[in-house]
C-alpha cells in the first residue's frame, strides 16, 4: 500500500524527496557550478526529471542516487558549455605587424569563405555549425535531421574539398 501524505493522499515521492533534500543537493551544486541560480536550475531539473519518470521507477529507494546522479551530470553539462563558450570567445587575431600582413591575411580569409560558399549546401551547413556555430556532431545531426556518421562524413569530404580548392588557387 502506497505511503500516505497527511489528509489520507498518498505520498509524493518527489515532494517529499524535494523538502528533505533539495537544499543539500542545490548546495552541491553550487559547489560544482559555483553559482546559486545555475545551481537551482540544475537541481530542478533533476526533479523534474524525477517526477516525468516517477511512473517507471520501480524502486522508491533508488530517486534520491538517481537525484544525485542527475544533479553531477547536469553540473557537467554546465561546466562543458561554459568551456566551449570560453573557448569560442576567445579568438585571437593573426598577429598582423604590417599593413601589408593585413592586407595578406585579409585576402586569405576571403580565399577561405569564397571556397566554402562554393561546397554543396550539405556540406556547407556541416563546416557552419561545426566551426562558426561550435556544435558537435550529435548536436549538428539533430539540426540537420541526418545521423551523426553522415554529419562525420560530410565534414570530412567538405575539408578535403577546402584543402584541394585552397591549394590549387595560385
Amino acid at each position: 500500500m502506497p505511503a500516505r501524505a497527511s489528509g489520507g493522499r498518498p505520498a509524493d515521492l518527489v515532494t517529499d524527496l524535494y523538502r528533505v533534500h533539495a537544499l543539500g543537493l542545490i548546495r552541491v551544486a553550487l559547489l560544482m557550478v559555483g553559482d546559486r541560480a545555475t545551481a537551482e536550475d540544475v537541481v530542478q531539473e533533476a526533479f523534474s526529471g524525477l517526477h516525468r519518470r516517477q511512473n517507471h521507477l520501480r524502486d522508491p529507494g533508488k530517486a534520491l542516487p538517481y537525484l544525485r546522479a542527475s544533479v553531477m551530470n547536469g553540473c557537467r553539462s554546465v561546466l562543458r558549455s561554459r568551456q566551449r563558450a570560453r573557448l569560442a570567445l576567445v579568438q585571437h587575431e593573426v598577429p598582423v605587424w604590417s599593413a601589408e600582413s593585413a592586407a595578406i591575411a585579409g585576402e586569405e580569409r576571403r580565399e577561405v569563405l569564397a571556397a566554402v560558399a562554393r561546397l554543396s549546401g550539405r556540406h556547407r551547413e556541416v563546416l557552419v555549425l561545426r566551426y562558426y556555430s561550435g556544435l558537435n556532431d550529435q548536436e549538428i545531426a539533430r539540426v540537420l535531421g541526418i545521423s551523426r556518421s553522415a554529419v562525420a562524413a560530410y565534414a570530412s569530404r567538405a575539408l578535403a574539398v577546402l584543402a584541394r580548392e585552397l591549394r590549387e588557387e595560385p
